[in-house]
Parts: C-alpha cells; sequence; structure tokens
C-alpha cells in the first residue's frame, strides 16, 4: 500500500506451545524490543525505518514506514517473541537472554521444546496444536557434534539420519553399496559464499593495490578442484548465480603470481634481505589467517592461500579457534588481521548490514571496517525503491565498486551436499533446499527404529 504501508492479517487460531493465543500484541512486542538500543541484535536498521506500528485488532497489525524500503516484508520474516512471558520483565529492564524462555523456549512452531542438554543434544517434540496440521514425526534430535569427521563417522554407524557432507565425504567415500543402500545424498548450490577478509584498519590492507596483489596470488580453481573436488563456483562478488540482481560483468583477478609481485612492488614491498618475505619499512609482510574448528574445507583452503601467498613473498600463519571464541573473541572484538569466512545471502538483495560503513560496531556484521561513500550511497539507493529494473542496475553497480576494490577476496560459492536416511520419506528438493517440507517428512513404520 503506497510503498510505505504494510498490513498483516495475521492467521486466527494459532497458538504459542503453552497455549496461549498468538496475537498483534506479540509482532507490536516484538518491535518494540528489536529497536531496543539495548538488545544484541545486528538487525535493529530494519525496525528503525517504521514510522509507527498500530495494532488494529488481535489478528490485524499495521506498519507505516517513514520512506519507501525494499527489504520491508522481508524484516517481517523473523522469530517473534511471547508478548506474555517476556513483555513484562522487558519493561522491567530484564536482559531476556537470562530469562527461561531462553532454555526453554515457547514457540508457535510445528515442533516444541523438550530436553536442551549443553554440548550434546536439544530435543524437539511434535506440536499437535500446530496450524498447518501436525508434524508428521514425533520426535527430532538435533545432535551437537564439533567436528565433520566426527559427524561422518556417526552418520556411517547410522547413528545419524541427516547430516551435512563435505566435498571429499560427498564425491569419494560415499559410493560404496553399504552407504547408498540407506542414504540419500542431495546437492544443489547453496545460498552462500566464502571469502578471505581483512582487516581494513589494518594500514597493509587498507591499501587497495595490496588486496589486488592478494586477489591475482590466489588460485580460486585450485581451491575449487582441490578443496571442493569441483562441488563449487567461483565467487566474483556477494551474490549467488542465478538470482535476478547477479551479474559476473565485473573487474575479475585471475591467478597471476607475476602480476601480484608487480602490484606489491608496487605498494612498497620488496625483498631486501633475500629471506624470500616482502619488507616495508623494515616490516616483514607477515600475518596470521584465522577460521573456524570443525571446518576441514576452510581450514583446506586457509593452506592452499598460505602456500600462493608465500610464493610472492607473504609469509601467512593459519589459526585454527574454536566457534565461540572464534566469534566473541576475535570477531567481534575485531581482533584479526585476515579472516576465512561465510556469508548466508537472502532472499532481498540488500547488504546495507554487511558493507555500510555505519556497521562497524561489535555486534554488527561489517566485520572488515568497509567504509566507501560511494557504496554507502547504493545501499541507501537500493533498499528506496521497489523497482526491480532500478534495483537490478543499483546492484549491479554495487557489484562491480566491491570486484574493483576487492575489501575482501571472494573466493567461491560451495554446493550445499546432504545425506538423509532412506528411512525418511517425503523429501522433495527445491532452491530453496531441502527442508522447506520438513514437517511432511515421515519415516513408514516398517522403518521405524526410535520408539521414544
Amino acid at each position: 500500500q503506497d510503498e510505505r504501508t504494510i498490513t498483516f492479517h495475521l492467521k486466527k487460531g494459532v497458538r504459542w506451545h503453552d497455549g496461549t493465543p498468538f496475537t498483534a500484541r506479540d509482532v507490536e512486542f516484538t518491535y518494540r524490543y528489536m529497536r531496543d538500543p539495548k538488545t544484541p541484535t545486528a538487525y535493529a536498521e530494519d525496525f528503525l525505518q517504521v514510522a509507527w506500528t498500530e495494532v488494529v485488532d488481535p489478528h490485524t497489525f499495521r506498519v507505516r514506514y517513514e520512506k519507501p524500503y525494499a527489504p520491508a516484508l522481508l524484516s517481517w520474516a523473523l522469530w517473534v517473541l511471547p508478548a506474555h512471558l517476556l513483555e513484562d520483565p522487558w519493561r522491567k529492564g530484564v536482559d531476556l537472554r537470562t530469562t527461561a524462555q531462553n532454555r526453554h523456549p515457547i514457540g508457535t512452531g510445528p515442533f516444541r521444546f523438550q530436553e536442551w542438554k549443553p554440548q550434546e543434544k536439544v530435543v524437539l517434540v511434535a506440536n499437535p496444536d500446530y496450524h498447518r496440521g501436525r508434524p508428521y514425526l514425533d520426535r527430532v534430535v538435533l545432535r551437537v557434534i564439533p567436528d565433520s569427521a566426527t559427524i561422518f563417522l556417526e552418520l556411517k554407524a547410522r547413528n545419524v539420519d541427516m547430516a551435512g557432507l563435505t566435498p571429499l565425504q560427498f564425491a569419494r567415500q560415499t559410493g560404496y553399496p553399504a552407504f547408498t543402500k540407506f542414504f540419500e545424498k542431495y546437492q544443489y548450490l547453496s545460498n552462500s559464499y566464502a571469502y578471505l577478509g581483512f582487516n581494513l584498519k589494518d594500514p597493509r590492507f587498507a591499501d587497495r593495490t595490496v588486496r589486488w596483489a592478494i586477489a591475482h596470488a590466489i588460485d580460486k580453481r585450485e581451491i575449487i578442484e582441490g578443496v571442493l573436488l569441483g562441488l563449487g563456483q567461483e565467487a566474483v562478488g556477494p551474490y549467488k548465480p542465478g538470482t535476478w540482481w547477479y551479474t559476473d560483468r565485473v573487474r575479475t583477478f585471475p591467478y597471476d603470481p607475476e602480476r601480484a609481485r608487480e602490484l606489491l612492488a608496487e605498494a612498497g614491498w620488496r625483498d631486501r634481505d633475500g629471506d624470500g618475505v616482502l619488507e616495508k619499512d623494515g616490516k616483514p609482510f607477515r600475518f596470521t589467517i584465522r577460521t573456524n574448528q570443525g571446518n576441514s574445507v576452510r581450514i583446506q583452503t586457509a593452506e592452499i592461500i598460505q602456500r600462493r601467498l608465500r610464493a610472492v613473498g607473504i609469509d601467512v600463519r593459519i589459526h585454527v579457534v574454536e566457534w565461540a571464541a572464534f566469534i566473541n573473541t576475535f570477531i567481534r572484538k575485531r581482533d584479526f588481521e585476515a579472516i576465512i569466512l561465510g556469508w548466508g545471502l537472502g532472499l532481498d538483495p540488500d547488504q546495507y548490514e554487511i558493507w555500510h560503513s555505519s556497521k562497524t560496531g561489535p555486534d554488527q556484521l561489517n566485520h572488515v571496517s568497509y567504509s566507501n561513500p560511494t557504496v554507502d550511497r547504493l545501499l541507501e539507493s537500493g533498499r528506496r525503491t521497489f523497482n526491480r529494473e532500478r534495483r537490478t542496475a543499483i546492484y549491479g553497480e554495487l557489484q562491480r565498486v566491491l570486484a574493483e576494490e576487492q575489501p575482501i577476496v571472494f573466493l567461491y560459492v560451495p554446493e550445499a551436499l546432504t545425506a538423509v536416511s532412506s528411512r525418511i520419506q517425503g523429501v522433495e528438493p527445491a532452491p530453496a533446499g531441502l527442508a522447506w517440507n520438513f514437517i511432511r517428512w515421515y519415516v513408514p513404520k516398517e522403518w521405524q527404529r526410535y520408539t521414544r
């Protein structure tokens, strides 16, 4: 409505897991919580665009924006919080992360929370009152397993029924009859990409010529063929190939170590003492790449990058860190020189939170501290129009600027690789992935193994 107003008509008969009706009051409370400066979220910006909200009646909620906001509808695809449980504590200044809801969540979804054993498992049970009908599966156990090798061992032992696979496992370790008898394998281009990110507050990486050199020194095809075993595509920007906003008409940096050496020399980096490592102002070009434990693909990617950069005179060390420490100690505090990470991609091209210069704080998503007025302007323009042709042009230009700037080295878009037990029926692969119809997955009675 007029590109600034959305009226939501909430489905009637929806109930929270404790039996309380779900209403517009819950939506309004969640909105206010997301806007609260004390709420630790990277997505407050979506809700700060709102001029006012109105609870029209228990099942009607209206939102009015200050200006047209293209990601508006998608931004409301959020997990709504139960006002009857959390609004009073929030008004009293209680950190909602410390409430019982954080340990025993009450939702409206197809499965109810039953049990959480930290570092071991989460147990969910079917919600008989789910508004789209009771899910077919009675119980779902989400096991916490810290590394891909152990996950694979448990999969082969049939102690888990569904798991992601590494490229090596998918391509070379799951083709034998004893595996194919019990599991189906699925693959599709993931909604994600991997990247080598720089701390752009570091003067070495603030120099675009150095970033260009590093991009030329990395052989992306070597990573895709050697680590992904061909199960992926080269990334040239922050979007998934095949989406309406994607373009590959951007500057690329093909593997060219000689050009990398020339660019490093232009930036003042030379091997003056003959030890094979470049120096500038008496300091060797040496830095550490950090990545997360349990992800063999990222670790192997780091090792290839380490070898290729050593060949052009840059000494790289690798630091593999447990995930929570990686995020809390290094990413949030910006305590890194370089990182290998990935971004999951949404259903809208808006990437304001990742690239805008105002989003470099500890709980925000511009981890690399990138700042570019042109990029800021494009991000701001892209969210102010609903015209697809106009947005395509804006985000095409954004991709061209990011490709030219190389604030990060876009590495690859991996294939999503999953194994699902052959006992499970109803799996229907779709562009959105596998789990879109999870509530209709089932196991025929004669194949059921779990009775409790």
